[in-house]
């Protein structure tokens, strides 16, 4: 019976592989190595649509975070309950300064399943070309510091997805492709790749 309760409390993600913003959910959740249950919605099919569904997260995105009776949706809100409520492993540095950079560095998702390669090559490209700026004085290893924090969150999905998905040249951004070279070597970046997730198609 015991069994049981526990497995209860284990917490739920909602997630579709090739979902950057679930990506970041489940970085997170590796380097505060929180045990999870992998729940698929399949995007293409419409599953988010699914009534079911809706009734956990009536938006009909992923990913959504159950955690006992806590069901959280967006990312954001999901890596800053995960921050308050897990503190271990935190993902926001002490530094004001550096947690400002934290706040900032996400580059706004708005590219859908239907907009063409090169629309989407431009707008990763702009944003990529800011960023390069921004982070030029801040990163070390990783994008603002030794430390892996929530910008590197952010910014694995979002290099990922251009050099896989949009064959984007990482060559004019030195300082982005050498911190994703660094997630490489991260179990937790690793384990939460696309491509490793149980609902991952070629």
């Amino acid at each position: 019976m015991a069994g049981s309760g526990e497995e209860s409390k284990k917490l739920q993600l909602y997630s579709y592989w090739r979902s950057s913003c679930a990506f970041r959910v489940r970085i997170a959740l590796n380097l505060k190595g929180l045990d999870y249950e992998y729940k698929a919605v399949n995007l293409l099919k419409g599953e988010q649509r699914d009534p079911e569904y809706l009734k956990l997260n009536p938006l009909g995105y992923v990913p959504t975070l159950v955690d006992g009776d806590a069901v959280i949706a967006d990312s954001f809100a999901i890596l800053m309950y995960l921050e308050e409520k897990y503190p271990q492993r935190a993902l926001l540095p002490q530094d004001c300064q550096k947690r400002a950079i934290n706040y900032q560095k996400y580059i706004q998702e708005k590219i859908g399943p239907d907009e063409t390669t090169p629309w989407v090559q431009g707008h990763i490209t702009k944003g990529f070309e800011a960023l390069e700026k921004l982070l030029k004085d801040y990163a070390g290893k990783y994008a603002t510091g030794d430390e892996v924090y929530m910008a590197d969150l952010f910014l694995a999905p979002q290099i990922h997805a251009a050099i896989k998905r949009f064959e984007v040249d990482m060559n004019q951004f030195p300082t982005l492709l050498r911190v994703f070279e660094a997630y490489q070597e991260l179990p937790a970046f690793q384990d939460a790749m696309p491509e490793k997730q149980p609902d991952a198609t070629c």
